[in-house]
């Protein structure tokens, strides 16, 4: 659901003034029992789950002035997550982080001004899509985007994977699992981002909102102590005749977090990282991106992520090293060309910092099982969207998750769910 560059300069080269989408997405998700000797406050809970999300938003977009552009997204979310969203740091449905309450609540997702400078060479067509208006662009070009977003609309995107509503599920093969990127409950943020590309480079940077507390909803407005800045590299290549491009991330966070070693130290059993909470603390982190077309109906991709991992996980999920790759197949070859099937393998590591935590007993907002065997936490996911109409697919998702929540003890889980969704 990403919303790329700004696509209209000004009136010659636009061909239209306003858009308007929505989508609606309704995730059943399940599982059975599993081996597990023992369970703490944030396991993935051991025994049969299934639980359902959903999610419907309205896309709202309209020319301001010459080359700006306001959107706007209202959105409603409402249901659970397996396990009430918490045992895994790889959590297999992307679209639970909109998902604040059982009850069906509205809000507002997106809020945004988006300003663009075409600095000339041949204009490329651009179709109307979500927070898109259709018309023409410069190939080289700033744009600069202010107010409320999710940061994923702008930085470590992926064709392959990137949209919980159309690929893959998994919170780590939607966005780099170790990027503890700055948002809200929902997953959303304030703040502003400019965007610079010129032949085959771009170069991206923002600065944003960080929550208050960890994984909480408000927005922490003291941005002298508490921000998230994110610079991010983008060289675009051909190989062989296929497209593919390679993306460098890195960021660094400000906000009022704890620290794990000190929580150690002050208490090596049961420590609550919570109560070492600090302004201003540091956490910084890298990420590469790849994505490479191999025939027109294929492409492949990669992930790497490495944060520091001596501050708690502040936004985003509990995952300090990650590294995936994947396959993305179109169903070309068996006469469904509007339908595709997905394969990616994942792993996901923790800073010896975060497991010397959990394993004295602490616990995180999304992991925390009283105690530990560390082990990288393994996934495979696939899946196989069904185009029923041009508006509408039905996807069957399966994920087998090894060590759920670093935990040698527990698992592995076998995690099953489809999903409906509908774009218009």
């Amino acid at each position: 659901m990403a919303f790329g560059p700004s696509l209209v300069q000004a009136q010659e080269f636009a061909s239209a003034w306003w858009t308007l989408h929505a989508q609606a997405t309704y995730i059943p998700q399940g599982y059975g029992r599993f081996p597990a000797p023992y369970t703490g406050p944030n396991s993935l809970v051991s025994e049969h789950q299934n639980k359902a999300s959903k999610t419907a938003t309205l896309f709202l977009g309209m020319h301001l002035w010459k080359g700006g552009e306001l959107y706007a997204d209202p959105e409603a979310s409402g249901g659970e997550g397996v396990s009430a969203a918490s045992g895994m740091a790889g959590f297999p449905n992307g679209e639970i982080t909109r998902v604040g309450t059982r009850e069906v609540k509205e809000y507002w997702a997106r809020l945004f001004i988006r300003q663009t400078f075409n600095f000339g060479g041949e204009s490329e067509e651009v179709a109307d899509d979500l927070n898109q208006i259709a018309g023409t662009r410069s190939p080289h070009r700033l744009t600069v985007t202010l107010g409320k977003i999710s940061i994923l609309d702008i930085f470590d995107n992926n064709p392959y994977a990137g949209d919980p509503r159309s690929e893959f599920m998994n919170w780590a093969l939607m966005a780099n699992g170790a990027w503890d990127y700055p948002a809200d409950t929902r997953g959303y943020t304030s703040g502003v981002a400019v965007d610079y590309r010129w032949g085959i480079w771009s170069v991206r940077a923002g600065s944003f909102l960080m929550p208050e507390i960890a994984n909480g909803p408000v927005m922490d407005e003291h941005i002298r102590k508490a921000h998230g800045e994110v610079i991010e590299f983008e060289n675009r290549y051909v190989l062989s005749g296929h497209d593919g491009t390679v993306r460098f991330l890195s960021y660094l966070n400000h906000a009022d977090m704890g620290s794990y070693r000190n929580a150690l130290d002050l208490q090596p059993s049961a420590p609550d990282v919570t109560t070492t909470r600090q302004p201003g603390r540091v956490k910084y982190g890298f990420g590469l991106n790849m994505n490479q077309s191999i025939t027109t109906n294929m492409g492949a991709f990669m992930r790497l992520g490495w944060n520091d991992g001596h501050t708690e996980t502040f936004a985003f999920t509990e995952i300090d090293r990650t590294a995936n790759v994947g396959l993305s197949v179109k169903g070309t070859r068996w006469h469904r060309p509007d339908d595709n099937f997905g394969i990616a393998g994942l792993v996901n590591g923790l800073s010896k910092d975060h497991r010397d935590y959990l394993a004295a007993g602490g616990l995180g907002f999304i992991i925390g099982d009283g105690q530990l065997n560390y082990k990288t936490e393994d996934i495979i996911e696939s899946y196989y969207r069904i185009n029923i109409y041009k508006a509408c697919a039905v996807t069957g998702d399966f994920q087998r998750v090894w060590n759920p929540g670093y935990n040698g003890d527990r698992g592995p889980v076998d995690i099953y769910a489809v999903r409906f969704h509908v774009q218009i």
